[in-house]
């Protein structure tokens, strides 16, 4: 990041929300801090860790891979909201998309609460709906298989 111009926790959010559609995936790990922490509360740990620290080169992996199989094309009902600290912005947004595969169109709603220091995210909680997430991904039958499983 240039010292001189620096990004405001906004205007980050909105650069990540542009290069979601841009068709760039790997792109996004550029907006990650070297180490960032991801939690998903709401997802199924048949699907993603409800709390895991990653690398932006293992991030980049992972948005590269799941370029393979999904297409975003499209953002919508988007709101940005600041918070009374700078540095953490929460954003809503609807993703439309296809599958690569099918062509199949989806459209997936997120809540982001991230916290952004010296333009960079370094720690992102996330909320989507599991089932939707899932269907796209291909893996509602093993999430469905999940939840049928005794608790232990």
């Amino acid at each position: 990041m240039d010292s001189d111009n620096p990004v405001s926790a906004r205007g980050t959010v909105e650069q990540f929300l542009e290069t979601t559609v841009s068709g760039r995936m790997g792109d996004l790990a550029d907006f990650y801090a070297p180490t960032v922490v991801i939690e998903m509360p709401f997802a199924p740990e048949v699907l993603y860790p409800a709390r895991t620290e990653v690398t932006r080169e293992q991030l980049r992996e992972r948005f590269t891979a799941g370029a393979s199989s999904r297409r975003y094309t499209r953002l919508d009902n988007v709101r940005i909201h600041q918070t009374e600290d700078p540095e953490t912005v929460v954003v809503e947004y609807e993703l439309e998309g296809v599958t690569v595969e099918t062509e199949e169109p989806f459209r997936l709603k997120y809540v982001m609460v991230m916290t952004i220091r010296d333009g960079l995210i370094v720690h992102s909680r996330d909320y989507a709906d599991p089932l939707a997430g899932a269907r796209v991904l291909g893996r509602l039958p093993e999430l469905l298989s999940s939840l049928a499983e005794p608790a232990r």
